[in-house]
């Protein structure tokens, strides 16, 4: 399957009749890609020509969420404009019959109904969440981190949705990493279920713990599915590590008392990821999405093979 499916691959299902908004903090500084970010946004830069947070919002869509509340901040604006109606633009590539690109630009505008509030202080994702309250209500919503961009043809979200429907409460995505690198990520202690290959129950939470005193190796990626309930718990969640408000610490507590709003679950996903917030993981897949493209790929794999017998040298 190609690549350019990415807005309509992981399909629509009964699962995500309860579940229609999603969340996307978009508030964060960038500093990895300085001097990039210095005046673009990072959910701006390009993988391949679309924006990282394009892919987001598609996969998204693509699970049911027609709902989009975006948490941004101060030199967020690019991202609210690529997803508004460009006329000038459009107007121009009309007039020269572009169809193919005057298609392409109308697309972000049209995919949901986006929304947008800003966090001001930026006090940690959990605090990022927090801002979605009045916007979300006392319903379940999805939260979509956009330095991860996970693969059409493996639909983690309509999986995390279904388990949501199911089960109630709240769902997080795990993935097993090397015990040497769980101190990036938040860790979550587990207990396997009967007849459920890729789905836990999880007990405990840790966010970025020290390799030696991790409770395992999964670890927390970006996609979550949440109980409403989350909000109180925040509201009265301090300052973790980093001195932020941890929605792991909260997710804890609704993981140690399932009263409050539910269990959590985590579903063990081993799809393709593309980790777009680390520079070597950005190119990395900048080149994996390039080569799978029918545009593109056959010319880039012929060039890029030749790079490689020859040494990385032209």
């Amino acid at each position: 399957m190609s690549i350019d499916s990415w807005a309509s691959a992981a399909g629509r299902g009964d699962s995500a009749a309860r579940l229609r908004k999603a969340v996307i903090p978009a508030a964060g500084l960038g500093t990895r890609f300085l001097p990039a970010t210095k005046a673009t946004p990072k959910e701006m830069l390009p993988v391949i020509d679309k924006p990282a947070i394009q892919y987001v919002v598609e996969e998204a869509v693509a699970a049911g969420l027609d709902d989009v509340l975006m948490i941004t901040g101060r030199n967020k604006r690019p991202v609210e404009d690529h997803f508004d109606r460009a006329y000038e633009l459009e107007s121009a590539l009309k007039a020269k019959g572009d169809t193919e690109r005057l298609a392409a630009v109308r697309a972000s505008s049209e995919l949901a109904a986006v929304h947008y509030v800003r966090q001001g202080d930026p006090r940690g994702l959990g605090h990022a969440v927090l801002c979605a309250a009045p916007h979300v209500g006392a319903e379940p919503f999805a939260v979509l981190l956009g330095d991860d961009l996970i693969d059409p043809r493996d639909p983690l979200l309509a999986r995390m949705i279904e388990v949501q429907k199911n089960f109630g409460g709240s769902v997080v995505a795990l993935i097993a990493v090397d015990p040497d690198q769980i101190h990036l990520y938040g860790c979550a202690a587990t207990l396997l279920l009967d007849g459920e290959a890729d789905l836990v129950r999880v007990t405990d939470l840790v966010e970025k713990p020290a390799a030696e005193s991790a409770p395992s190796n999964l670890a927390i990626i970006g996609r979550y599915v949440l109980a409403p309930e989350i909000f109180g718990v925040l509201r009265e969640t301090p300052p973790g590590r980093g001195g932020e408000i941890q929605l792991t610490d909260a997710l804890r507590v609704l993981a140690a008392d399932p009263s409050i709003g539910g269990p959590v679950h985590g579903v063990l996903f081993s799809g393709r990821r593309y980790d777009t917030g680390d520079r070597a993981d950005y190119l990395r897949t900048i080149v994996k999405l390039a080569c799978e493209r029918d545009d593109l790929g056959p010319g880039f794999r012929e060039w890029l093979e030749g790079y490689v017998a020859k040494g990385f040298t032209d």
